[in-house]
């Protein structure tokens, strides 16, 4: 009876103290739990910071990256408008340089003109003797060499007696109307005109018919 009591009361503490391992194993269980929640939710909490940074990181590479191509193409097109410009320039300049070359007598010419005038008007005296023919002579073949000289620089008078009136050629002082000619023929030529080359450089002053 007494062995059996003694058995009894061995067994009951050998669960007593299985019971205190469960329960301390179940505390450390708990602990080992509660911890590991509460890394998650620190490890949670570092994970939203570092993609937030990410976003704040990747926003502001997606600026900056705007603002580079923005002033790439603010260069591109100030460099077009001064390439067009410098091509405009140099366009200019070429025909600036051309015409320079193409109308380099003009002045000279010009100049000349009153004194092709006085020549004309003598050549139109009748010469009353020998030594008067003579002298008309000298002065018309100093004429044709002013003339001739006009047309190696490319300038040549505007025909003006029988043609149409042009404006662009022609500056009608006067006007007729005459039954053998024309309505607006020139009929008659006051002063003669010049060109050189395309250039108009005075226009024939004329008479027109109606």
């Amino acid at each position: 009876m007494n062995n059996q009591t003694r058995e009894t009361e061995d067994q009951l503490k050998e669960n007593d103290v299985v019971n205190e391992t469960v329960d301390s194993l179940q505390e450390e269980t708990d602990e080992i739990v509660n911890e590991n929640e509460d890394n998650g939710q620190v490890d949670s909490k570092e994970v939203e910071e570092d993609s937030s940074r990410e976003d704040a990181g990747a926003d502001e590479a997606t600026l900056k990256i705007s603002e580079l191509e923005k002033k790439v193409e603010e260069s591109e097109n100030r460099y077009l408008r001064l390439y067009a410009d410098f091509d405009n320039f140099r366009r200019r300049t070429q025909l600036d340089r051309e015409a320079s070359e193409k109308y380099r007598s003009q002045s000279i010419i010009t100049n000349l003109l009153p004194a092709i005038d006085n020549f004309e008007r003598a050549l139109q005296i009748e010469p009353t003797d020998e030594q008067a023919k003579a002298l008309l002579e000298g002065v018309q073949m100093v004429y044709r060499n002013i003339i001739d000289a006009l047309k190696e620089e490319g300038a040549e008078q505007i025909e003006a007696v029988g043609q149409e009136f042009d404006p662009n050629f022609h500056q009608a002082v006067m006007q007729t109307n005459e039954a053998e000619y024309g309505s607006n023929i020139v009929v008659e030529e006051f002063q003669k005109g010049y060109k050189l080359k395309d250039r108009v450089i005075r226009p024939s002053m004329v008479k027109v018919n109606q």
